[in-house]
């Protein structure tokens, strides 16, 4: 009976600290599930924070890195625009009332502008006497719009004017990148040729390095023809000279004084024309004159005589 009560009492006490074990192993479980989810919500704020962070660094450098390129873009197209090649031609048509006068003016002009003529005409009109012509100037580019002004303002009356412009800056580009490779092929080509011993090779070479330099040749005579008419604008002016007269009546016509002394001098003319046709006949014909009054003379003596005579018969 007291083995049995002894037995009882330490199953209790097993069941008992048994039970105590369990709890202390919830409570440990418990502590242990909180701090984890602590340190998880701490770890998930640090991670926020440092991601904000980030993205407010990504956006600084981001917004850093599109103001450096619009930068980069601005100043390439300020380099583009200066490096621009643009033909620039202008066509004016000027109506003046002195010709030689306007031709001296334009001259002069291009003078100033530092420019030059390239091309001058000049040709009449027979219907109302008025001299045309036609004439071409290089101006530089820089002074182009000035020289047309002062043309359009200081000649005379504009009848016509018309400007335009060729962008040839991509043609003078490509122009610049074929040079530099045809450039490179013709220093292989000579450093082939230093290295060939075979007169075939050597040939061969010869004809390919003179096909490369004869297109270098075009090649740079195309972009001097680009550079000179993009540095120099062509302007054609056609001049027109314009004398108001009266339709139906000259000059001539309405000067009444010099018509009257043009008159006299033509009686004055005839006068003396006559005067001096009378004088180179009886001048002229005085051996027959003299011999006609002679004998005119002895006939009216002997019609006398014979008159005088009948008169005495009768």
């Amino acid at each position: 009976m007291k083995k049995n009560i002894w037995v009882l009492l330490g199953m209790l006490l097993i069941f008992t600290a048994c039970s105590n074990e369990q709890e202390n192993i919830a409570e440990y479980d418990s502590a242990a599930v909180d701090s984890t989810e602590e340190s998880v919500g701490q770890s998930e704020a640090e991670m926020n924070n440092a991601e904000s962070s980030d993205s407010g660094g990504r956006e600084t450098a981001e917004s850093g890195s599109s103001e450096r390129s619009e930068e980069a873009a601005n100043e390439e197209e300020d380099i583009e625009s200066e490096n621009r090649k643009i033909i620039y031609t202008a066509n004016l048509q000027v109506e003046v009332k002195d010709y030689e006068q306007s031709v001296d003016d334009i001259e002069s002009y291009v003078a100033d502008f530092n420019g030059y003529i390239i091309e001058a005409s000049t040709y009449g009109s027979s219907e109302d006497s008025t001299t045309n012509g036609h004439l071409t100037a290089r101006i530089p580019q820089e002074r182009f719009q000035a020289f047309i002004q002062q043309v359009e303002e200081g000649t005379g009356k504009l009848l016509e004017s018309n400007v335009s412009g060729q962008d040839v800056t991509e043609e003078y580009v490509d122009l610049e990148s074929r040079l530099k490779s045809k450039r490179v092929v013709e220093e292989r080509l000579l450093s082939f040729m230093e290295q060939a011993e075979k007169t075939e090779d050597l040939l061969t070479i010869s004809d390919d390095l003179a096909t490369v330099q004869g297109e270098i040749d075009q090649i740079t005579g195309r972009m001097k023809y680009l550079q000179n008419k993009s540095d120099l604008a062509t302007v054609s002016i056609d001049i027109r000279e314009n004398n108001v007269a009266l339709t139906g009546m000259n000059g001539d016509e309405l000067n009444t004084w010099e018509k009257t002394k043009q008159q006299f001098l033509k009686s004055i003319n005839l006068i003396i024309s006559v005067l001096s046709g009378l004088f180179v006949f009886v001048a002229g014909n005085l051996p027959i004159l003299i011999l006609l009054g002679v004998i005119g003379i002895i006939a009216w003596w002997v019609v006398r005589k014979k008159r005088k005579s009948l008169k005495q018969e009768s």
